[in-house]
């Protein structure tokens, strides 16, 4: 797992000074980039490789409100590796250490053309290294 830190900016909020829900998955997002980031490996990386990682289903579960300049922590890990896909699991809490949000993200692997295809043998095995509890049985001869 994986700690990005990050402060509320005024535009990320209603007139109420709440941040809207949907930049809940920008904050997944920026902590998903870091989570790679700092293991050695990045988004680049992957789409040289010519594999994309589109997000193909989203989740937030909302426990409290995040405000105006607070200080987030938003940690990142792998929950699950397939052949042509990965989920990422997400918690969001404030400074104070209050739990804001959890949520999910699963994407799939799609070539240029846009086609499902495996993920490429060097981003599995970084996985695998990283989060060797979140590989599942069916990734053999990925």
């Amino acid at each position: 797992m994986v700690e990005a830190k990050l402060r509320v900016i005024y535009g990320d909020t209603d007139q109420m000074g709440v941040v809207y829900y949907a930049n809940y998955f920008r904050y997944f997002e920026a902590s998903r980039a870091e989570y790679l980031r700092t293991q050695g490996w990045s988004y680049r990386d992957m789409e040289l490789s010519g594999a994309l990682l589109p997000v193909v289903d989203a989740q937030c579960s909302y426990k409290a409100s995040a405000r105006y300049d607070d200080l987030l922590t938003v940690r990142a890990r792998v929950t699950e590796l397939r052949r042509a896909s990965v989920s990422f699991g997400y918690e969001l809490l404030r400074e104070d250490g209050l739990l804001l949000a959890t949520g999910k993200t699963v994407h799939a692997c799609v070539g240029r053309d846009g086609l499902p295809t495996r993920i490429p043998k060097e981003f599995v095995d970084f996985l695998r290294r990283v989060e060797p509890t979140a590989t599942a049985p069916n990734l053999e001869g990925a």
